[in-house]
């Protein structure tokens, strides 16, 4: 039997819901828009970008970053935006004042949740974010934010504030939420015990608490995170669900993360894809 070409008619489907992710390069492909856009592809969403860096990087570290010129990042965002439209957008790493301020700009005029990764360093320790970026993203990026996800490091470089115990936390909280941004998610990876992260608008207030899994391969956990939320917002949740959903993600990524190069591997961004196409096997 002669094999029938397919149908010349298109089955309709709607789009997927559409996040966009503006932050640099991983020529490793662990962190930055790498992970955003895996991400985004694994939960469900359509995935864009606007690339404001390039990054030399590995396993073992950044070995150069060069940003992008002002005017590309404005043309790529308002490309995009324009035409496609967003319903959620990410920030991560923004480079120099410059940068963060022409971003800013650009999302105080979109209509649409934002997540801002305070991206101020790579998982090896390399600065990602000049210092004379620092009050740009304090007073200008910040306030766009729905949601800041600060770890403890971009916390002390942020407020001044340095937290050594949970007990700590809340000031952490209360010092980000006074730069402007609706919700701020403490994330305390860097403490002893559990991963325990706090989530909080100055009046609700969310613990979310996991066993620390016993993995050296988390490069990409922050982008991981954060791509993570801005997905679950453009599905359509109530950040408290957003971010829930979204550390049950990136728990499991990390627990499936894996050795890549001589130095810290990426997490696996497609472990609920591989686990659900074993269920059905």
């Amino acid at each position: 039997m002669t094999p029938q070409p397919p149908s010349a008619t298109p089955i309709a489907r709607s789009a997927p819901p559409r996040v966009l992710t503006v932050a640099g390069s991983d020529s490793g492909g662990g962190a930055g828009i790498q992970a955003d856009l895996k991400t985004m592809l694994a939960l469900g969403t359509h995935g864009m970008s606007v690339l404001t860096a390039v990054t030399a990087q590995n396993s073992r570290g950044v070995q150069g970053a060069w940003e992008l010129p002002v005017a590309a990042v404005r043309a790529q965002y308002r490309s995009v935006a324009d035409d496609i439209g967003v319903q959620a957008v990410k920030t991560g790493m923004l480079a120099s004042a410059e940068l963060v301020e022409t971003v800013a700009g650009l999302l105080a005029a979109t209509d649409a949740p934002v997540v801002v990764d305070p991206v101020g360093v790579s998982k090896h320790g390399d600065a990602l974010l000049a210092p004379t970026a620092l009050d740009a993203v304090r007073l200008e990026l910040l306030p766009t934010a729905t949601v800041a996800t600060p770890n403890l490091d971009e916390v002390t470089q942020l407020t001044g504030v340095k937290v050594i115990s949970e007990d700590g936390m809340r000031r952490a909280a209360d010092a980000v939420l006074r730069m402007g941004p609706r919700w701020v998610l403490i994330k305390g990876g860097h403490l002893a015990g559990d991963a325990v992260d706090l989530l909080t608008d100055g009046a609700e207030e969310h613990w979310l608490r996991t066993p620390r899994i016993d993995s050296r391969h988390t490069h990409g956990t922050g982008c991981t995170l954060a791509s993570a939320i801005a997905a679950r917002l453009a599905h359509g949740d109530r950040v408290p669900r957003a971010v829930a959903t979204a550390k049950e993600y990136v728990t499991g990524a990390i627990g499936a993360g894996y050795p890549l190069g001589a130095g810290i591997g990426p997490v696996d961004h497609a472990w609920a894809l591989r686990n659900a196409a074993g269920h059905t096997a």
